[in-house]
């Protein structure tokens, strides 16, 4: 059992941290206020090769292991938590479905276009209805001729507005439950019926739009199904399992973030004529975020060690996402304790990180699902 960083993971580390230090960090407070995608921001994460990073290099990937991955998106995380978002969502969901389950025409045409950052993907399979009830979705595919005819909505659709290439969920057998679920690839540019209702205007994660779709006699050619009809559940759910880890990532970043920013100003604020760092209460408070957050760190790549080893993650992987999605809220919820009356103002990042934070217990698995399954696992 090895705890330290193998060459390749540091330099890919410190890459993706001065390119967030000198890049994102000062770019953060405006991508949070205008809420607009940061297409410049995207480009410059292609060129260094961070939007295909667990992919192999025959589909233009990066080739990165699983703990060199969560570690650059926990670095871009850090910098600002809609551009994680971005990042994961194009990468683990809509990525890791061509991968895993795509056919050798599709990695090469899709797959690699959007590792190569050509192509934005988004991964479409919530519906208002439907979010952890996955089943109850109610899109439809219809198979006709050479083509599937799609007609249905999705919502929460991160990256939805902005995608060029979308994976999407719908029933091709509408009285076979879960079963009956399939995938498709979804070119909007390209595809007739495709529409964006709209984008939400949410609490923090800015930045990533989350969008309203909507298909209206989308007709999509039949060589787009991913895998084989029926195979769209199983699929959506072994890649949530391995997103989970890298919204574990992307909790993690959004600590650090806090706690670095909070271990500054408590040195630097003074009251009573010393610095509120030598209060031990303050100090309670730092060790208490930094143990928590190395304890998330340890549970995220236990869970990449078991994926990477092909190893059952799936406990892990809950365990890391749950763990650090509640800390992360923790940590940010402390540092605005500790920035006192500034914390709670937007003079001050804190505030920002604790609204991008409570994401993280919702989207990809909420706190309850994930303890659900779990409890499954333990008692399985």
């Amino acid at each position: 059992m090895d705890f330290s960083l193998s060459d390749e993971q540091r330099q890919i580390k410190e890459m993706v941290s001065d390119f967030v230090d000198e890049e994102v960090i000062p770019r953060a407070e405006d991508i949070d206020h205008d809420d607009e995608f940061p297409q410049d921001l995207v480009d410059q994460m292609s060129e260094l090769g961070l939007m295909g990073m667990p992919f192999p290099e025959e589909y233009d990937g990066a080739g990165l292991d699983y703990h060199s991955y969560a570690l650059a998106l926990e670095e871009i995380a850090r910098g600002s938590g809609g551009l994680g978002t971005v990042v994961a969502a194009h990468t683990s969901l809509a990525g890791n479905v061509l991968y895993q389950y795509g056919d050798e025409d599709q990695k090469q045409e899709y797959l690699a276009a959007m590792n190569r950052g050509d192509d934005v993907g988004a991964f479409a399979l919530s519906e208002a209805g439907a979010g952890s009830d996955v089943p109850a979705m109610e899109t439809t595919a219809e198979r006709d001729g050479d083509e599937y005819v799609i007609n249905g909505e999705k919502l929460w659709i991160s990256n939805g507005s902005v995608a060029d290439t979308v994976t999407l969920f719908a029933k091709t057998d509408p009285d076979a439950g879960h079963e009956g679920i399939s995938s498709f690839v979804v070119r909007p540019d390209e595809d007739d019926g495709f529409y964006v209702e709209g984008t939400e205007d949410k609490l923090g994660d800015k930045g990533c739009p989350t969008a309203e779709l909507r298909f209206d006699d989308l007709r999509v050619p039949a060589d787009r199904l991913v895998g084989e009809e029926g195979d769209g559940f199983r699929q959506a759910l072994e890649t949530l399992n391995g997103g989970r880890i890298t919204i574990a990532a992307r909790s993690i970043g959004l600590a650090r973030a806090a706690l670095d920013d909070s271990l500054d100003y408590a040195q630097a604020r003074e009251q009573f004529d010393q610095p509120i760092s030598d209060f031990q209460a303050i100090q309670h408070k730092l060790a208490d975020m930094d143990t928590k957050i190395q304890s998330a760190k340890l549970l995220m790549h236990r869970a990449a060690d078991k994926k990477m080893r092909g190893e059952d993650f799936i406990k892990d992987a809950a365990q890391a996402k749950l763990y650090a999605s509640e800390i992360s809220r923790e940590v940010t919820n402390e540092g605005i304790q500790i920035h006192g009356g500034y914390g709670y103002t937007k003079d001050f990042a804190v505030e920002r990180y604790y609204r991008d934070a409570k994401l993280n217990e919702i989207y990809e698995g909420t706190s309850e699902v994930l303890r659900n399954t779990i409890a499954q696992r333990l008692l399985k």
